[in-house]
């Protein structure tokens, strides 16, 4: 099997995760929307040059050539990715990036992105701590707005706690539809 073939597997997968959370918790459009860049050419052949079924092609890509053009094009697009959310700061003319808070619609669809992330590359061997435990294992604390760090902790904690079925019914029914999150 190509390994074309392969990474189309594997971001479809992912896709179809996030969009069966995103739809479990009322969060549709981003469902059906998420990650539509991966299939776009700048992000999909290298995707499939660097797929290895472990891990993200990016990272493949990334110790390569020092750098991942497919991510850099994908984050961009991207609005669950923190990184979209990066911006110089309006205090001064200092050039300092500054995290900028993220809505809460997408800060739930980056929760979703974590969990379907984990499924895929630990198989039957993921549990729902694994997402919480993927995010503490970052070498260095990650650039979020403090607002947007506490509610993504909130619910990585939880669903490593109370697991996916009550976490999710919490986000549907206390966080979207309790009239904060939309």
């Amino acid at each position: 099997m190509s390994k074309a073939w392969k990474h189309f597997k594997t971001i479809t997968r992912h896709k179809l995760l996030v969009m069966e959370g995103c739809f479990k918790v009322g969060l549709y459009r981003q469902g059906i929307t998420h990650d539509l860049s991966k299939y776009s050419p700048s992000e999909f052949i290298v995707g499939a040059r660097y797929w290895q079924g472990n891990r993200s092609p990016n990272n493949a890509e990334r110790e390569d050539k020092g750098y991942s053009s497919a991510w850099l094009h994908h984050k961009g697009r991207n609005r669950h990715h923190f990184e979209y959310w990066l911006d110089y700061s309006a205090r001064d003319n200092s050039g300092e990036i500054i995290p900028a808070p993220m809505p809460l619609k997408y800060v739930i669809e980056m929760f979703m992105d974590r969990i379907a992330a984990c499924k895929v590359y630990n198989g039957d061997a993921y549990t729902d701590q694994d997402p919480l435990l993927y995010y503490q294992s970052a070498s260095a604390p990650l650039p979020l707005h403090p607002r947007t760090k506490r509610q993504l902790e909130f619910l990585l904690h939880m669903l490593a706690d109370y697991g996916e079925e009550k976490t999710f019914r919490y986000i549907r029914t206390r966080i979207l539809h309790g009239g904060k999150g939309k």
